[in-house]
């Protein structure tokens, strides 16, 4: 065999051998006593999903592979068209766009998962990135089930947990299925916190009023039916939707705040700073930023309870 020949298959042999082992490391049970990761749920609607962060805008991080991440994502209802890691465990990056549903084939609230060919991310990936900076010795998992253009009564509501087109029954099923998936890899997981991002649907007359009471039978149900009845709520909503445009949006940040007042496991996490790409969306920077606006609160709160 020719000299070059052989160093193409020397090549392309131990080429298989690393993406071999890096497979493995991800997928091989662990042997002994449980591994524990700390969880973190990131739930809500458009600005929880990514809607408009690029993924090609994003720069790599090798911290991302020690994050393991299971998700959910696209346009309500929950169906077949949702972008998902495939009923299993991954590594934290972005998510590809997919295939959703054609707009003319679906209703007003068919927004095509991603709006970048590319798919996209939301603050989970900020949020790993600056914990993992601050605590390097972090063991993180993130559970991720977010649907675009959601409303908390609408899509949220526990009382529609046993209708097939909840979100809110989305969010618990894919718990449950991600937490018997870490359970067969001998992974004990912990849940820390649920992100929310959500409230920009609800940014009107007829549910502004409504939003406090809903959250916070929202947080009740969530703790009860996760079993975690001290999970840490980090709440967030992009406070610039509408640009000044829609006059409901405060009363959903002091309807966050009134809630996160009245409760000490839970935080409201202002991003008024953090960059919009247009009337309802971060940026790609604004996405990082929100991310690590919510790790800086999870990580203040967190250092409270331990000193």
């Amino acid at each position: 065999m020719p000299r070059c020949s052989l160093l193409l298959f020397f090549f392309v042999f131990l080429s298989g051998c690393i993406l071999s082992s890096k497979d493995d490391e991800l997928t091989e049970p662990l042997q002994g006593t449980p591994k524990t990761l700390d969880l973190f749920i990131v739930a809500g609607q458009s600005n929880a999903v990514g809607f408009d962060a690029n993924p090609l805008e994003l720069t790599t991080n090798p911290v991302d592979h020690r994050v393991r991440f299971w998700y959910r994502a696209g346009d309500p209802p929950p169906d077949k068209y949702d972008t998902t890691s495939g009923g299993k465990w991954t590594t934290l990056g972005p998510a590809p766009k997919g295939e959703p549903m054609p707009k003319e084939k679906g209703d007003a609230r068919q927004y095509g998962n991603y709006s970048n060919d590319s798919g996209g991310f939301g603050p989970e990936i900020g949020f790993c990135q600056s914990i993992l900076s601050k605590r390097p010795e972090s063991k993180i998992a993130i559970l991720k089930v977010a649907f675009s253009g959601t409303g908390i009564q609408t899509d949220w509501n526990p009382d529609a947990e046993s209708d097939p087109d909840s979100c809110y029954r989305a969010l618990v099923h894919e718990m449950k299925l991600a937490s018997a998936a870490a359970d067969q890899d001998g992974i004990l997981l912990n849940l820390k916190a649920l992100l929310w991002i959500q409230g920009e649907s609800d940014a009107n007359a007829q549910d502004a009023k409504h939003y406090a009471d809903r959250l916070e039978k929202l947080i009740t149900h969530l703790r009860q039916d996760l079993n975690s009845p001290e999970m840490t709520v980090l709440l967030a909503v992009n406070t610039q939707f509408g640009l000044g445009n829609n006059t409901y949006i405060s009363d959903i940040v002091n309807a966050q705040k009134k809630v996160a007042s009245s409760d000490s496991r839970t935080v409201y996490v202002d991003t008024a700073k953090a960059p919009v790409i247009n009337t309802a969306h971060y940026s790609t920077q604004g996405t990082i930023e929100v991310g690590n606006a919510l790790a800086k609160a999870w990580i203040k709160l967190d250092s409270r309870r331990t000193n």
